[in-house]
């Protein structure tokens, strides 16, 4: 099971802690060049150091300053992968699934269907109102998107599935006896990440629900595969079809998209969707592709105490 391979010999939270540091500190070591490259264009321009996020974005043209935000990620998959194998000892596989081997297409399917979703729901609401658009496309900056959003993003996606779906979530494990203590825990902790998000500040605090309940979605698939592959393919289209498809003034990530939302923002019963329509027809969807069953034993059920040593070898 999923939650039974508890990274490394002893189930002991504070080697989970001590890996969650090293993570933090490689992602700040990798928001370095962003830092450097930010101020270094400030001075040359006689604008001066940024004083907070907005004027640090607006200091670098968007390409730029994405690839210098995602850069940040590959350093902290870096150090989670260092981190399981020389702290933990145990191999990277072991961090994903309970499957012998990753299951890509498991990945592939959940990004397709997310991927569809996405752009057919972006192409009938700008249908239905089209005033709220306005065409954003150029060609030399968004085929040098493209290129970033399809290397980095996926890079992106999977570190936060690794941290959250991997690793707190088998953390955390080592704490409680039910399976629900780790499934809530790292759905309240990826929410509460969101909260610095510029979408946050311009919608307001009901879409904590959102981020909150994806979590919670992303973990409930986690546990109900015993494996990450799912949330690994729908957090990488999510993301990606997002950078690529739409941007607007007040979104986290600033990007030449094909088109930018000029409405003013809101937000309502359309956070509530996703979680109370979308999210749970995926679930039946991915429940009869793969014949998940027993249900309340994977989500709630007691976690497996035993301490038995896992032979890393056969995840290599």
């Amino acid at each position: 099971m999923f939650l039974e391979k508890t990274i490394g010999p002893k189930r002991n939270f504070w080697i989970y802690l001590l890996g969650s540091l090293i993570i933090i500190i490689a992602a700040f070591v990798g928001q370095i060049p962003l830092a450097v490259v930010a101020i270094a264009k400030s001075f040359s321009s006689g604008k001066g150091i940024p004083t907070d996020e907005k004027a640090l974005m607006e200091s670098l043209n968007k390409n730029l300053s994405l690839f210098l935000i995602l850069l940040s990620f590959v350093f902290a998959m870096l150090a989670i992968y260092l981190v399981v194998k020389y702290l933990h000892k145990q191999s990277f596989l072991s961090l994903t699934t309970a499957r012998k081997k990753i299951d890509w297409s498991r990945i592939l399917f959940s990004f397709t269907i997310w991927g569809f979703f996405t752009i057919g729901s972006t192409m009938l609401t700008y249908y239905m109102s089209p005033e709220n658009f306005e065409l954003n496309f150029k060609w030399q900056p968004f085929i040098l998107l493209f290129f970033i959003s399809i290397v980095l993003i996926p890079i992106q996606t999977s570190t936060e599935e690794y941290v959250f779906r991997g690793y707190l979530m088998q953390g955390f494990a080592t704490l409680g006896r039910t399976k629900w203590f780790p499934l809530l825990m790292t759905s309240v902790i990826f929410g509460g990440m969101h909260i610095v998000n510029p979408e946050v500040r311009e919608l307001g605090y009901i879409v904590m629900f959102y981020y909150i309940g994806t979590g919670l979605f992303l973990g409930i698939i986690t546990l109900m595969d015993d494996g990450m592959e799912l949330a690994l393919g729908f957090h990488a289209a999510n993301n990606l079809f997002a950078a690529l498809l739409v941007t607007s003034d007040w979104s986290a990530l600033q990007t030449d998209a094909v088109l930018k939302d000029i409405s003013k923002p809101s937000a309502g019963f359309e956070i509530l969707v996703p979680l109370l329509v979308v999210f749970p027809i995926l679930l039946f969807i991915f429940s009869k592709k793969y014949n998940w069953n027993n249900w309340k034993e994977k989500l709630t059920g007691n976690i497996e105490t035993s301490t038995t040593t896992i032979n890393t070898e056969s995840y290599e």
